[in-house]
C-alpha cells in the first residue's frame, strides 16, 4: 500500500521531510495510503480542472512593500491550533469567522489601527495585553500565550539579527524555497517542527514550509515572493489535510486510531499515531501530485496542498473529524 522509495530516488529533498518520514510510512501501523483511491482522485481532480485558491483576500493585508513580508511573517509565527469548544469567532466587515481566517482578519485590523504592530521593535516588546486585544472576539483564540511569546520571537529575531527587515531574512536565502524555510526553522524555534521517532528525527517545517509558500502566493512569485524552487517543498502536514484525503479515501486508519480520532480524543504530540498521520499526508499529496502528473496536470506539492486545505473549508461528504493534538507546530 506504501511505496515511498521509489519516489524517494528522484525527488529532490533539500528539508529531509521526505528521508525522515518515509520509515513511517514503511512500516506504519496505524495510517494507510490507498493508492487507487490516489488515481482515482486524481483523474477526477484533472477533469473538475480545479485549481489552487487565490492568495488575496479581504482578510488579508497586502500593500506590495516591505510590511506585507513583516505581515506575512507575523501571521506565520502564530497560525496554528484553531480547535476548540466553543469555537474562537472574530468578527470582519459584517462576517463572523474562525481559524485561519479570523486570525488574518484580526491581524489586518489591528495592523490598520496600530501601523507599529509590523516594527520589529514594537513585536519584540509586544505586550500580551494588546496582543490579547487583537483577537478579542467570542469565545477565546486556543494557545494564546504560545502565540504571543512566538511574535515576540519574531520581533527579536528581527530586531537582532536583520536589522528589524523581514525582507533581509528573506533575501538572505537568495529566491531559494528550501533555503529560507530551513533559514527560519533553525533562527526560530518556535518554527522549528521536528519529532524524534526510535532516536530518529523526524522533519515536518509545517510552518517554516508554508510560511515560504505564502510569500510566493502574496507577491505572485515576484520580488520576496520569488523563489526558483517552490516545487521542492512538501505538503504542510496540519490537521485539516488528512482530514480531506479521508474523506476522498486516500487515507485509512486503523481501527483503534479510526475510534479515537471519531471521540475526539488528543492525540499527544509525537505519538506514533500522531507522527503516522502527519508522514501519510505528506507522502499522499507526494502520490497525488505524481498522479495528476500522469493525467497532463503539472503542479507543486505546495498547490496539491492548496487544493486539499481549500476543499476542508467546506463540508464533504463521509467528513470525519479531524486528529486533535495541541501544538504550536499546526
Amino acid at each position: 500500500m506504501t511505496r515511498p522509495r521509489a519516489l524517494l530516488a528522484r525527488r529532490p529533498d533539500p528539508l529531509g521531510v521526505l528521508v525522515s518520514t518515509a520509515p513511517l510510512v514503511e512500516g506504519a501501523r496505524h495510517v494507510a495510503i490507498d493508492h487507487e483511491r490516489v488515481d482515482r482522485v486524481a483523474a477526477e481532480l484533472a477533469r473538475a480542472e480545479r485549481r489552487a485558491p487565490a492568495w488575496h483576500r479581504d482578510e488579508l493585508f497586502f500593500d506590495g512593500t516591505a510590511r506585507s513580508v513583516t505581515y506575512v511573517l507575523l501571521v506565520d509565527a502564530v497560525n496554528f491550533c484553531f480547535w476548540g469548544e466553543p469555537r474562537w469567532k472574530y468578527r470582519f466587515r459584517g462576517r463572523w469567522l474562525d481559524g485561519y481566517w479570523a486570525l488574518a482578519a484580526a491581524l489586518t485590523r489591528a495592523v490598520a489601527a496600530t501601523p507599529a504592530l509590523l516594527e520589529a521593535d514594537f513585536l519584540a516588546e509586544l505586550e500580551p495585553r494588546f496582543f490579547a486585544r487583537v483577537f478579542r472576539g467570542q469565545g477565546e483564540i486556543p494557545l494564546f500565550e504560545q502565540r504571543w511569546r512566538n511574535a515576540r520571537e519574531l520581533g527579536r529575531a528581527l530586531r537582532d539579527r536583520w536589522s528589524g527587515r523581514g525582507t533581509a531574512l528573506v533575501e538572505e536565502a537568495r529566491g531559494s524555497a528550501p533555503a529560507l524555510a530551513r533559514l527560519v526553522a533553525e533562527s526560530l524555534p518556535s518554527f522549528d517542527d521536528v519529532a524524534l521517532h526510535d532516536g530518529r528525527e523526524v522533519r515536518f517545517l509545517k510552518r517554516a514550509q508554508i510560511l515560504v509558500a505564502d510569500l510566493w502566493g502574496a507577491f505572485g512569485g515576484k520580488r520576496w515572493g520569488a523563489f526558483g524552487d517552490l516545487e521542492h517543498l512538501t505538503a504542510f502536514a496540519d490537521y485539516k489535510l488528512p482530514q480531506v484525503l479521508r474523506a476522498w479515501g486516500i487515507l485509512r486508519y486503523a481501527p483503534a486510531l479510526a475510534a479515537r480520532v471519531g471521540r475526539k480524543v488528543l492525540l499527544p504530540p509525537g505519538s506514533l499515531e500522531e507522527l503516522e498521520i502527519r508522514a501519510a499526508t505528506v507522502w499522499a499529496v507526494e502520490w497525488l501530485r505524481e498522479a495528476l502528473h500522469r493525467e497532463g496536470v503539472v503542479v507543486s506539492s505546495t498547490e496539491v496542498d492548496w487544493l486539499l486545505w481549500d476543499a476542508g473549508q467546506r463540508a464533504l461528504p463521509d467528513m470525519k473529524p479531524y486528529h486533535r493534538t495541541r501544538t504550536i507546530y499546526y
